[in-house]
């Protein structure tokens, strides 16, 4: 009994290692002589077995003011999720922590971070769970069953959401989460950390980076927060930080997998963040234009849009259309503007600005959505953007690569770590391998 077992087992080897190579192989030395460079590597798929799905990318961007969210705040209308969800989220924070001389230098715990994320991770799991509870709650209604294609979260489903990467720099925050099948599909996250503050290196200016790959196609998100200042010449140091983040961020790379070490060398790239730009007008002009919501004046003097169009940072860069109010600067729990309340005397005037953005870099992503979120947390206003995203997917399991990465073949990593440590430094770099 126990020869024929041991004989299935070598069958079943041979048998697999056969549709694996399509060529016999021999049971006496299962894989001698087998060429599986040709197979491992992850960058080259032959082109006849690649297909092209189309995910659902939702994207924001936060200042939160330093402003530690309650347990009990409603983050339903930022992440939308009472209309429809997503397959992937990428929400990046600056200013998580008060921007003070403790938290720039020194280490903060990471129940901040902790908050946070169990905050986002209840409101998109509640949420879908409420979704399943309504349509399972239509009585009487004949149900159809539909097969669900792989590629897009179906309406009538309510998959689960996991965190797979979330770090912090100082007060820059980011976390990635996805759709709960999707996660299998995830290879190769990294984070990139780069400090542009107080002596050019400290955290409390800079990005967050963090990349991976989705089935064939890298990603790389960069949450930024820039240079800040209201005065002539400061969009120069604007400038400045973004170049730094995007010739110092450096991820993992070279042989065996030859994987892409800088940003713009990913195949779906997207900038978010903080990224500080004025309007260049007077504080009475702009004020003026705002209250009549005209919006084209205004952005013929935004400073990020001049110094794009005479080429002096982001070039090839694209954002969306604007048609939504300046996110910055309200008071606290306010939808007035700073310094617009007649009686205060002392406080610093403050003109209204588009200051938090996002802009993508490459083919393969078509924006859906550009708008603001009216949450009143801090005093700007959230920005996001849904995006429909190419990701190139392997037709069969005729490699070696593709089998041993795929859900049957899942391992348990260190993945814990992608998820909660911090750092202040300017350049530290966290690197795990799924």
């Amino acid at each position: 009994m126990q020869q024929k077992e041991k004989q299935g087992d070598v069958m079943w080897l041979k048998s697999v290692a056969n549709k694996l190579l399509r060529k016999p192989v021999g049971t006496d030395a299962l894989l001698e002589g087998a060429n599986f460079d040709e197979f491992i590597n992850p960058n080259e798929p032959q082109k006849d077995q690649i297909d092209t799905h189309k995910y659902k990318l939702f994207v924001s961007t936060w200042n939160v003011g330093g402003v530690l969210p309650s347990d009990d705040v409603n983050l339903e209308d930022w992440l939308d999720v009472n209309n429809k969800y997503y397959d992937i989220y990428v929400l990046g924070f600056q200013e998580i922590v008060p921007l003070n001389v403790k938290n720039v230098l020194c280490p903060e715990r990471r129940r901040i971070l902790a908050r946070w994320n169990s905050l986002i991770g209840r409101t998109l799991n509640r949420s879908l769970s409420n979704l399943k509870g309504r349509k399972e709650a239509k009585a009487g209604e004949r149900q159809k069953v539909h097969p669900v294609k792989e590629g897009s979260s179906d309406e009538g489903s309510a998959p689960d959401f996991r965190c797979i990467i979330s770090k912090r720099m100082v007060g820059v925050q980011v976390s990635v989460w996805v759709r709960h099948d999707l996660q299998y599909h995830i290879r190769h996250p990294r984070v990139s950390r780069v400090g542009c503050g107080i002596m050019g290196c400290l955290g409390n200016k800079g990005s967050v980076s963090v990349r991976f790959w989705l089935h064939e196609t890298s990603f790389c998100f960069v949450c930024c927060h820039l240079a800040s200042g209201g005065k002539e010449g400061d969009e120069l140091k604007r400038n400045s930080d973004a170049m730094e983040i995007l010739s110092r961020t450096s991820f993992p790379g070279g042989p065996p997998l030859h994987l892409p070490q800088k940003i713009l060398d990913h195949d779906r790239v997207i900038l978010l963040g903080d990224l500080n730009y004025r309007i260049s007008l007077p504080e009475a002009t702009t004020r003026s234009l705002v209250e009549q919501k005209r919006w084209n004046m205004l952005l013929e003097k935004d400073q990020l849009k001049a110094e794009v169009t005479d080429g002096r940072v982001f070039e090839d860069w694209q954002e969306g259309a604007i048609a939504f109010c300046p996110t910055y600067k309200y008071y606290p729990n306010s939808d007035k503007y700073y310094g617009c309340m007649q009686g205060r005397k002392g406080e610093k005037r403050r003109a209204p600005a588009w200051c938090d953005r996002i802009l993508w870099h490459g083919e393969g992503m078509k924006q859906k959505r550009y708008d603001r979120c009216e949450s009143r947390l801090s005093d700007h206003r959230p920005v996001r953007a849904v995006f429909a995203v190419d990701v190139d997917v392997r037709r069969s399991w005729n490699s070696l690569g593709s089998f041993f990465s795929s859900e049957r073949f899942h391992l348990p990593t260190e993945q814990s770590q992608l998820l909660m440590e911090d750092e202040h430094t300017s350049e530290g770099r966290t690197s795990i391998d799924i």
